[in-house]
């Protein structure tokens, strides 16, 4: 594939990717995809045989891969400051996309977990792939999964409530049982 290709697959999957994350599944339908993208309607099978799905599990990868990798690169001296730095890394997140952009996947999740089997197997990859990346740095299975789960419901009620308090909160909280 040349430059001009992997440009429009890439186009692709940041508007799918884009579109999932601040309205779920059935906000990324192929119409929107195209118009966020600005590529040719063509060129999606041409990219994607898949269709939608195989852009959203691809897009939902690509932005566990991006989570996953952060969680590995903060720069910390203990799980308690590198809880906090998360935080405040999706705190900002969160402001800076007019409280928009939670978390890459649970809104992809929650809407369709019960019936797309392909989506679901990423997202609980996504999910798999952080509990990993936390418990490498806290030490603890049932500890990473305690945090990552305080996290994303912080995320939603932030969200939600359009203020970081939820975020602070579960924060507080983490570094007690940390």
């Amino acid at each position: 594939m040349g430059q001009k290709g992997q440009e429009t697959r890439a186009r692709l999957l940041d508007a799918t990717q884009d579109l999932i994350e601040s309205g779920g599944y059935f906000a990324a339908g192929l119409n929107q995809i195209i118009a966020a993208s600005g590529a040719p309607r063509g060129s999606v099978y041409f990219h994607f045989r898949g269709g939608k799905d195989e852009m959203i599990v691809e897009s939902l990868t690509r932005a566990a891969d991006a989570v996953t990798t952060a969680i590995k690169e903060l720069d910390t001296g203990s799980p308690r400051e590198l809880v906090q730095q998360t935080l405040r890394l999706l705190g900002d997140r969160l402001e800076q996309s007019d409280w928009q952009k939670g978390c890459p996947i649970a809104t992809v999740a929650l809407d369709v977990s019960g019936s797309n089997d392909a989506v679901r197997q990423a997202c609980s990859a996504a999910y798999t792939a952080w509990e990993r990346a936390l418990r490498d740095r806290i030490g603890s299975d049932d500890l990473a999964t305690t945090v990552l789960a305080l996290i994303e419901g912080a995320i939603l009620l932030a969200r939600t409530h359009r203020s970081r308090e939820p975020l602070e909160r579960a924060g507080r909280v983490i570094a007690t049982l940390l």
